[in-house]
Order: C-alpha cells, then structure tokens, then sequence
C-alpha cells in the first residue's frame, strides 16, 4: 500500500448540501499536508468530515487500508488524534487532567492512568512549553495556552494522524513556531501523518510536504510548497489585487 491517508472525491457538507466537493488526496506516512484558502471555503468542514465529526456525503476517506466509516469510535480514537476549534469546556478540570483525556483510549474500564500514562501526560506538556500550567483551571487559561493544551492532548495521545484547524491560531510566533516545529518533528521521527489547516502562509511553506488550496468549495491546486507559493496562484486563492502578495507576504 502507498499510502496511509486516502480520500477519493469527497462531498462534505451540512444536512445533505455540500460545502466542499471532489476531494481527493493522497498521503504516506509522516508527510504534512496543509490546507489554505480564504474563510468560509470548506476547510474546517473537509477536516471534521475526515475526522467522523460530519457524515460524509459522498467518495470514501481511508486511514491504513480500512475505510474511516468501517473504523469504530475506540480504534479511530486510537488511530487519530483531533485538535478542532471549538473550546471544549469541561467542569472542574485542571490542564493536567485535559491533557490526560488523551491516554483514556489505551486505559481500561476505570480510565485509572498508570505510571506510565502519567510521564506521557508530562511529557507532552513539556513538548508545548504547558507544564509550567498543568494546574491550572482549563477554563481559565487564555486562547494560546489553550491551543497548547489540546496540541499536548493530542500528542499524549500518540496517534498514527493528527487533525487539526488552526493550530497556530491565538498564539504569538514563538510558540507557534515551536507548535509547528514539533508536528514536524513528530511528523519525520515518529512517521505521524499530520492534516491541518493554516491561514499563516508563511507557517504552512515552512512546515508543508503538501499544501492543497480550497476556494469556493472547490480544490483549486494540491502541490509542494515550492510549486504553491507563487504570486500567480497565491493571488488567484485570495482575489489579490496587484502589488499586494508583495506587500503582505513578501514574495514567499
């Protein structure tokens, strides 16, 4: 098999009415792909459709060789982890223990997280610069320490795919580039095939083997970094008026 993710001309969408349609990809294990676009494009409802939240309408998703449909909710959680925008808000749940939710999947019925879990927890904290917050309420903590959060969940999680739509949100460029560093890191040395959207052009050359650009529902390129960020395509995503891709981004 080449390939551990694999979508064939997926119709995604709400209450039967598409929102993005004729998606088809293909990744190996350890490579990044990142999807651009302008808002209200279909990314967000391409990542959730992926990831079991929507009810594909259409084509089939593939994640090792099983169709994601066929995989049930304890082994996909197993296989993929989920970094979404939506704020979760558990009660009375410190950082540490949001991060923990992510070894639930490998613990038995009691969900008692032994020694083992517990370093994993830890460690994943450590790997988003979060362990200095582990205590804190979750609900108190701001957007970026938040983003943090749910990437340290995810990690904690070892999963073989992370999703996730906009991980580098909320957060100031340090933090995001280490975020984004560390998926690529995990992406090369553990084989974590990583699915993401970016609005951050500059982030998604920088970390991508892939990038597809999503407009109107529509996949207008699916390319390398190299071949993507050029001022005619760029220009044609966004509806870029002459002189701008210079002065916003500077010739990436």
């Amino acid at each position: 098999m080449d390939y551990f993710f694999k979508a064939e001309r997926l119709s995604v969408g709400y209450h039967g009415k598409p929102v993005a349609e004729e998606i088809t990809v293909s990744l190996k294990k350890g490579q990044i792909l990142t999807l651009i676009g302008p808002n209200g494009s279909g990314k967000s409802t391409i990542l959730k459709s992926i990831t079991k939240q929507l009810t594909l309408l259409g084509g089939v998703a593939y994640l090792g060789g099983s169709a994601i449909q066929e995989i049930s909710a304890k082994e996909f959680s197993r296989k993929a982890a989920v970094v979404l925008t939506e704020r979760p808000k558990p009660e009375l749940m410190t950082c540490e223990d949001v991060v923990a939710v992510g070894r639930y999947p490998y613990t038995g019925a009691l969900g008692v997280l032994s020694g083992m879990d517990k370093e994993k927890v830890y460690s994943a904290l450590r790997k988003v610069n979060a362990f200095d917050i582990k205590d804190k309420n979750f609900n108190e903590i701001s957007d970026g320490q938040l983003q943090r959060i749910m990437l340290a969940r995810a990690i904690c999680q070892e999963p073989e795919i992370i999703v996730l739509d906009e991980p580098a949100s909320f957060l100031d460029i340090r933090y995001a580039v280490e975020i984004l560093d560390t998926l690529r890191s995990m992406a090369d040395e553990s084989g974590i095939t990583v699915i993401m959207s970016l609005h951050e052009l500059n982030y998604a050359k920088r970390v991508s083997d892939w990038v597809m650009c999503v407009k109107s529902g529509k996949v207008l390129y699916l390319d390398a970094p190299g071949v993507i960020f050029t001022k005619d395509i760029i220009n044609r995503l966004y509806d870029l008026r002459e002189g701008c891709y210079d002065a916003l981004f500077g010739g990436l």
